[in-house]
């Protein structure tokens, strides 16, 4: 008999997390892949002590050489000395030969050693790399193809949520305060771990979660229909209800399918990057002759019920981090009810001299977040101080400015090279109610008026939100970064040429 059983083929690296930036790097190339190992190199160990040889250095490299004190370039042909006071060598060259002979010299002394696109001559590989503040994870496929690993990367940077690195420190500390021996230790810590493995099933602590996430939900969409229906009531008698929604529909306005354009148009951009309602909608509005007393109470209404829609988009596609949210959540309400009481009681001048000063410093943090997105090595995310700070201001100017929580906030956090996904998630939820108590405040004080405006931008926002919502976790790092700035110097613009009197 026959044995025709087949062995598979499996990976048999053993991985490992090199301290590299206690090795002597040598990198062999300068040209485009050169820079990619480079970055690779940079982005997870930036102090590592690298030394480049190449013929020919692409500018790119010398300019970052430029800006780091521990690269080294050597602009030569490679020789053998090379190789002297080197731990560890990637070869990032197109000749085959060039590469073989380096990998012989390495050998000779001992050296590991890779070669780009060459896996038989390689000691070790370099793979896809996921990181979320302290917690690294590599992917590889043992040669067979980066570009599987780069989409298994690409999938878990989206699945891995940021607060991870908070509950790696927070864990840090339970393990410093523990006391007892190992395995003790080991069997605490497996049980306090043991929520993030489990399966959402009926009976967990993660099914009761879903369960008050259920009741929040639908208080929400109770509240959005007593609020409407309170203000329906508050203009019609119920047993005129249906004979003045009959004459209202009769007497719409020729333009009201172009205003549920407008709304769908704003929220679109507005759920996408984070901002932008008001510069979009404003314009439209504009464009269809209503004046600019109804374009900004109608926006304010509007945006409470879109933006509550958008809120729960982003909160259902996994793009809010909880923590920054509880951050700007109060200071934002606070901000914002604030700003609508002021502009109630003294009216607008004073709203025309804040803006101009806002717009400057919004525009500065567009450039700067396009210069950003325009760099070939991705910054190091900074830590953002006085969160509560820059909500309340937002949710300020926002009321008392007539705009401006999305372009502050928003631009201001991804400025710092937070991760423009949750940003606009956390941002984007926080809004409603920054939005809704900015709304009855002023409902409070000045009332309502231009149902049909509201109505159009309402319908519209419905729409686009959950689609807004779900286009932020699908347009790649780059391109986020690039629209959101770019929407910041438009908003910016507009704002600073308003107050020259040339728009």
């Amino acid at each position: 008999m026959n044995d025709t059983t087949t062995i598979k083929e499996t990976n048999s690296l053993f991985p490992v997390f090199l301290k590299l930036e206690q090795l002597q790097l040598l990198i062999v190339g300068a040209g485009n892949v050169g820079l990619e190992k480079l970055n690779a190199v940079l982005l997870n160990s930036p102090a590592t002590s690298i030394t480049i040889v190449a013929a020919s250095v692409h500018e790119t490299i010398r300019a970052i050489a430029g800006r780091h004190e521990n690269i080294i370039i050597k602009e030569e042909a490679y020789s053998e000395d090379h190789l002297t006071g080197i731990d560890i060598i990637i070869v990032a060259v197109n000749d085959k030969l060039l590469g073989r002979q380096i990998k012989i010299d390495a050998r000779k002394r001992g050296l590991l050693v890779n070669v780009a696109d060459t896996p038989e001559l390689c000691d070790f590989y370099l793979g896809s790399i996921v990181k979320k503040g302290n917690l690294k994870v590599a992917v590889s496929t043992n040669g067979k193809s980066p570009t599987i690993a780069k989409r298994i990367k690409e999938t878990l940077n989206e699945v891995l949520p940021d607060e991870l690195d908070d509950v790696l420190l927070n864990m840090e500390k339970i393990r410093g305060k523990m006391n007892g021996s190992f395995a003790s230790k080991v069997h605490e810590l497996n049980h306090i771990t043991k929520a993030l493995s489990l399966k959402e099933t009926p009976g967990t602590k993660n099914a009761g979660e879903r369960k008050w996430k259920r009741i929040a939900t639908w208080s929400l969409f109770a509240f959005f229909f007593m609020f409407t229906g309170h203000l329906l009531l508050l203009y019609a008698p119920f047993g005129d209800l249906l004979a003045s929604i009959g004459e209202g529909i009769k007497n719409l306005d020729s333009r009201f399918y172009w205003m549920i354009a407008a709304g769908f148009l704003a929220q679109l951009v507005d759920g996408a990057l984070g901002m932008g309602y008001g510069v979009v909608s404003t314009t439209v509005l504009m464009s269809l002759g209503v004046n600019l007393s109804a374009i900004s109470g109608s926006i304010h209404t509007a945006e409470m019920f879109s933006s509550g829609v958008s809120g729960y988009s982003h909160y259902k596609f996994g793009n809010v981090n909880k923590k920054l949210f509880k951050a700007l959540l109060i200071p934002g309400i606070v901000g914002a009810i604030l700003g609508a009481y002021l502009l109630s009681s003294f009216g607008e001048q004073y709203a025309e001299y804040v803006r101009p000063l806002i717009a400057t410093y919004t525009m500065l943090l567009g450039i700067r977040i396009l210069i950003i997105a325009l760099r070939k090595v991705q910054r190091k995310p900074q830590k953002v101080k006085r969160v509560g700070w820059l909500a309340g201001a937002g949710g300020f100017l926002d009321s008392f400015g007539g705009g401006g929580w999305g372009p502050l906030v928003t631009s201001t956090l991804i400025s710092k090279g937070r991760s423009p996904r949750f940003v606009i998630g956390s941002v984007s939820i926080t809004e409603f109610f920054v939005t809704l108590a900015s709304a009855l405040t002023f409902f409070a004080m000045i009332g309502v008026s231009h149902w049909q405006v509201i109505l159009g931008l309402i319908v519209g926002g419905l729409i686009a939100a959950p689609i807004a919502a779900r286009l932020v976790g699908k347009l790649p790092m780059k391109t986020m970064f690039i629209a959101v700035g770019v929407m910041v110097v438009i908003w910016s613009l507009r704002i600073l040429l308003k107050a020259a009197g040339l728009f």
